[in-house]
């Protein structure tokens, strides 16, 4: 089994859309984590090793701030607007997971970094409560807030989107 991801291109049609890409990379890039970590075991810190350890850098460093300040700055404060006191204290407690998760992010990326570089390190110790609490946080995002996006106007949807567009342009 490859080591590197199938690449899927977000829509940016709808916001919701584009957050719930975000989403199937987030399960992809983790699961990769975790197929990685076995593929070190048994092959070490071969080429293959370091192009998914690349990819997941990538994604982590680049593309997972970009997702996190679409729904901080743009989504959640628009969610935030339909004054739903049960749904603004979700967004709060999932919103806070975005501080935790770049936690467990910042401890993994030296090992991905030396990956990179051809050195096989010991994993870290909280690789696996970095895809757990990852996935977990992307479901109960889409459980528990984005339905609620249906209830958004149009234009806090295009407000939304460009914000999204700009942040990914500038």
């Amino acid at each position: 089994m490859p080591l590197t991801p199938t690449p899927m291109a977000p829509s940016i049609d709808d916001p919701i859309d584009l957050l719930l890409a975000c989403h199937d990379k987030v399960r992809r890039f983790t699961t990769l984590s975790l197929r990685l970590r076995d593929h070190v075991e048994h092959e070490g810190a071969d080429a293959q090793a370091a192009d998914a350890a690349q990819s997941i850098l990538r994604y982590f460093d680049m593309a997972a701030p970009l997702h996190h300040d679409d729904e901080d700055l743009d989504l959640f404060p628009a969610l935030k607007s339909l004054g739903h006191a049960e749904l603004n204290a979700r967004i709060d407690e999932i919103s806070a997971q975005h501080d935790s998760l770049g936690g467990l992010w910042q401890a993994l990326r030296p090992w991905l970094i030396a990956l990179t570089e051809g050195h096989a390190t010991a994993t870290p110790s909280t690789l696996d409560a970095f895809v757990h609490q990852y996935q977990d946080h992307a479901r109960h995002e889409e459980s528990d807030l984005y339905p609620w996006a249906r209830q958004l106007t149009p234009d806090q949807i295009l407000r939304i989107s460009q914000a999204m567009v700009r942040r990914r342009s500038s």
